[in-house]
């Protein structure tokens, strides 16, 4: 199982550009044959799992490279004199937000994964929930319209 998630983690950065670019060009073309939409119309169930899966393939994919950067391939001090840090280093992690830092002896921290990867890994997110219960309601609602 450990490799499993390891291997999706080394290919996240790869693939999940794969799955998003193929998401978005199925929401254009869905969108561009559509009529117009008015205005408090709401959308259709499959518009709403298109928006899902490009919103958890971006939050997928950041999560994934600021969780690979400062991987343990190479030896930790090898690690942090490659980003520029001299001196003794611990490296500390955080999965949620995601973090990877080298800390030397004296306490100065570094940080290893960029500063896009939390903030689109938290909107990534709120908008696949969003997507999702939005999705959800307006399956509901064509089930059981209102009288």
């Amino acid at each position: 199982m450990d490799d499993l998630l390891f291997i999706a983690l080394t290919f996240g950065p790869f693939l999940a550009p794969c799955i998003g670019l193929g998401a978005a060009v199925a929401l254009v073309r869905r969108v561009c044959k559509q009529q117009p939409v008015l205005v408090g119309d709401l959308p259709s169930v499959a518009t709403c799992a298109l928006v899902a899966v490009l919103a958890g393939a971006a939050a997928y994919g950041a999560y994934s490279w600021g969780v690979m950067s400062g991987s343990y391939i190479m030896d930790p001090d090898q690690m942090c004199a490659s980003m520029g840090v001299s001196g003794d280093h611990v490296v500390t992690r955080w999965t949620l937000p995601v973090s990877a830092q080298c800390v030397t002896s004296n306490g100065v921290g570094t940080e290893l994964a960029p500063g896009w990867v939390n903030p689109v890994i938290f909107t990534g997110l709120a908008l696949l929930l969003l997507a999702f219960v939005t999705g959800t309601l307006v399956a509901v609602r064509r089930r059981h319209p209102p009288r």
